[in-house]
């Protein structure tokens, strides 16, 4: 098998005749497509934000401690993140349409054994396993869609395709908080039966059968490196948000170990190129190493920045959780009602254009938190939050679109693995600094060892300040590389 490295074919893109112009409108079946696949990647999505609001009512009812039952949600996460670097190898081995189906109905029967949990223990263990199907979904739909798209729709279809879930989390605890408060936890898990059966029938409907598959052995080797490397890197990022920060045991020994086994598999994926699990020569492609690098930069600001924005409406400004979450709506809609157009506009202008003018409406949004005080309106507030969602519409399909650029069919879902482990480690990375920069404020203030939860608004609201800047630092630091991306829609997907 040929090992040569993917050509950079962005450098110098031709000029676009008029068979080559953007079409008018998406094809149907492109359309149906989206609307399918986002049903699944809603689902897991919307899953992870609606079960962080039960995490206690399943700690009380299992009789589990804090720190077992936390793991609910760390097990999610960490066998969501370890099932990314797969999904290239499942699409070249299996086909996207029995990789869908496979991971879909993974986690479907998952949820319902959440949901029928006699333990926290046996809850922790089915949880994992919905994680490794949940960790599939999103990438295998990127790679679905950049395939029926091409480069001259991807653009709009990959907009239209987050409108969803750029609301899950917003609306993913508003919704755990009802089921929680009128039903029972249980329910956190049934609620994605129906849809998970009606997806998995309009998939095999809908999704084009008769893929050409190859019988790529998997590389073991990268398997044990990567995966296992991925999940200590975020686990360690996870623990570092806690009490004691980066000097955390636990966090140390993550990331050190983390850290080991990537660089490790960075030099066996060299050696082995598109037989690794994840082709790292894709790196020499200017377009997708900006692409990868301004991910896991949006990756921290805006993950990182999810717990921020509530954590402060509610011990500064006193709101409740249902308030804080309503007050934080425009932030989604904004990047939900901005999505489709700037996928518009990346079909026609080159993410390089639409890319740099998204983050700079992220940070005019994110400014005013920057600067408020007790006598903000709510209100300013809430129009801050509209600019920057719709600054971060503008930022993350388009980022996803020009990794892309001047890649094969064969290259799509390395391209797809790559940019979804940049987001995931940006999102842990950002999470466990901004919390320890905000820790750290607030004990500057309060003294060490005073936790956030019993704090005066007096002493959070200088703290929140200071991490907001760090915040706008994440976004700002996501220019340089956004500066890199093509400044055109070019060839690719052969």
């Amino acid at each position: 098998m040929a090992t040569n490295p993917p050509q950079d074919t962005t450098a110098s893109p031709r000029p676009e005749s008029a068979d080559q112009a953007v079409p008018e409108r998406i094809p149907r079946p492109v359309l149906v497509l989206a609307g399918v696949t986002t049903l699944g990647v809603v689902m897991s999505t919307l899953d992870t934000s609606i079960v962080s609001v039960g995490v206690d009512a399943m700690g009380h009812d299992l009789d589990a401690s804090v720190g077992l039952i936390q793991w609910v949600a760390t097990g999610y996460l960490l066998a969501f993140s370890m099932v990314i670097p797969l999904t290239g190898w499942a699409v070249q081995r299996f086909g996207v349409r029995r990789s869908w189906l496979t991971a879909l109905s993974a986690f479907t029967v998952c949820s319902l054994l959440c949901g029928l949990a006699w333990s926290a223990e046996s809850l922790i263990a089915f949880r994992a396993l919905q994680g490794l199907g949940g960790g599939m979904l999103l990438p295998l739909s990127q790679t679905a869609l950049a395939r029926a798209a091409g480069p001259k729709l991807m653009g709009r279809v990959m907009g239209l395709a987050a409108i969803p879930g750029m609301l899950s989390p917003v609306f993913g605890p508003m919704v755990g908080g009802v089921i929680v408060d009128h039903f029972s936890w249980p329910w956190l898990f049934y609620v994605n039966l129906p849809i998970g059966v009606i997806a998995l029938v309009l998939a095999a409907r809908v999704m084009p059968a008769g893929e050409e598959v190859r019988a790529v052995p998997l590389d073991v080797l990268s398997v044990l490196l990567l995966s296992p490397g991925l999940a200590l890197l975020i686990l360690g990022f996870s623990e570092a948000g806690g009490e004691r920060g980066f000097g955390a045991p636990l966090a140390v020994s993550a990331l050190l170990a983390g850290a080991v086994m990537l660089a490790a598999f960075t030099a066996h994926s060299l050696r082995r190129g598109e037989r690794a699990l994840v082709d790292i020569r894709l790196f020499r492609i200017r377009s997708f190493a900006a692409s990868a690098a301004a991910s896991l930069l949006l990756g921290a600001s805006l993950f990182g920045a999810l717990i921020l924005f509530p954590m402060y409406h509610q011990l500064v400004r006193g709101q409740d959780a249902f308030h804080a979450g309503l007050l934080l709506a425009p932030q989604g809609l904004g990047a939900a009602a901005v999505a489709q157009y700037a996928g518009k506009l990346t079909d026609r202008l080159g993410p390089g254009r639409v890319v740099p003018a998204g983050l700079a409406l992220a940070l005019l949004g994110t400014l005013p938190y920057a600067l408020a005080d007790g006598d903000t309106p709510e209100g300013l507030l809430a129009l801050s939050l509209l600019v920057r969602g719709i600054g971060l519409g503008a930022t993350f399909m388009p980022t996803l679109v020009a990794a892309y650029q001047g890649l094969d069919k064969a290259s799509v879902p390395h391209a797809t693995s790559v940019v979804n482990i940049a987001q995931r480690v940006g999102g842990s990375m950002g999470t466990a600094l901004l919390t320890l920069v905000l820790t750290h404020a607030y004990e500057d203030r309060a003294g060490a060892g005073t936790p956030l939860r019993s704090g005066s608004p007096a002493d959070l609201a200088p703290a929140f300040t200071n991490v907001f800047w760090w915040t706008l630092g994440f976004s700002a630091l996501a220019l340089a590389p956004a500066l890199l991306l093509p400044r055109r829609t070019t060839g690719g997907l052969h």
